[in-house]
């Protein structure tokens, strides 16, 4: 178990996805996504969300944590960890069922 201390460090924020390319050198199936998070900026993530289309997550909001040190996972420079869960039919995205601000903190 973890302490609640410990959950609070984590750094978890709203922001929408602008752009998405797939991720060529990535050793499984992943996309480039260009992620919107307001007052932190443009940041990107290696994901393996291809069980969605690229035009189908553009505008799209989701939650990412903001605060895990950056990895090289093929081409991409992963700022951000986007949170889904993982499925039978692939990784569904977590989000929030009303509009908000780009940035918008997860408590």
């Amino acid at each position: 178990m973890i302490e609640f201390d410990d959950f609070d460090k984590i750094e978890m924020r709203v922001g929408t996805i602008t752009a998405v390319s797939l991720n060529k050198r990535a050793r499984k199936p992943a996309y480039k996504v260009t992620i919107d998070l307001g007052e932190l900026g443009i940041k990107t993530s290696s994901a393996q969300i291809t069980n969605y289309t690229p035009d189908f997550l553009i505008g799209k909001q989701v939650i990412c944590v903001c605060n895990f040190e950056p990895m090289r996972i093929g081409d991409v420079k992963s700022e951000v960890r986007i949170l889904g869960s993982d499925t039978k039919d692939g990784c569904i995205l977590l989000t929030s069922i009303s509009k908000v601000e780009n940035g918008s903190k997860i408590y």
